[in-house]
């Protein structure tokens, strides 16, 4: 893609289990984060969060709920997935934004998610990998989870871990190191050896368990 108006930062949250109640695979989404950052300033423009109602597995396990604080209450009143795409293609309209994420997770399970309910993705396939940005950026030998990266750079997590929207709102805070630039420089851009984006092949891989992040 040419140079993006706007980051798309997206995180998500999705059902899971520790006791193999069901595999990896019929994971869902039952929450979306996502923080729409202006690629001029690097100052968050709007912001979105939406519960999802799952349909594999609509009864979200003690584990999830302990590890994400998303009632069953919150998912069973939530619409479907299609409704959340339609307010990410609203929150994007009009702009050239380039989806983000930390790590590829998110990513593939934003995509398996789309095919079952058979949805298209407000965005193009073009995705920015922050998490490998951030270590190659910082010259880190390890690829770090957020609240590590958050500490690399002075930084403290705000919110509620394991939080759609709050886990969003602090990638976003890291953009600028991920992208090699001074979080205070309103105006900058990305350098000429800004990180590569990429583009997933058709059958994504298995995405890793919510816990492991």
């Amino acid at each position: 893609m040419s140079s993006p108006s706007h980051y798309l930062v997206i995180d998500l949250e999705a059902t899971c289990c520790d006791d193999n109640a069901f595999p990896r695979e019929e994971m869902e989404i039952i929450e979306v984060g996502a923080v729409l950052v202006d690629a001029g300033s690097l100052r968050p423009a709007a912001e979105l969060q939406c519960f999802v109602r799952p349909i594999r597995n609509p009864r979200l396990t003690p584990f999830c709920m302990r590890l994400t604080s998303i009632r069953q209450a919150d998912v069973d009143a939530a619409p479907r997935l299609p409704s959340a795409v339609a307010q990410l293609k609203e929150l994007v309209r009009g702009k050239q934004a380039l989806f983000c994420s930390w790590g590829d997770y998110d990513r593939r399970q934003l995509e398996r998610d789309a095919r079952r309910h058979g949805v298209t993705l407000p965005f193009g396939r073009d995705h920015l990998n922050l998490k490998r940005a951030f270590a190659r950026r910082l010259g880190e030998e390890r690829e770090l989870g957020v609240g590590q990266a958050l500490r690399r750079v002075g930084l403290s997590f705000q919110g509620t871990h394991h939080r759609a929207i709050d886990d969003a709102r602090n990638i976003a805070r890291l953009l600028p190191h991920a992208l090699g630039l001074d979080p205070h420089d309103a105006g900058a851009r990305p350098s000429p050896t800004a990180p590569a984006l990429t583009r997933p092949r058709v059958a994504p891989a298995t995405p890793a368990p919510r816990a492991a992040r």
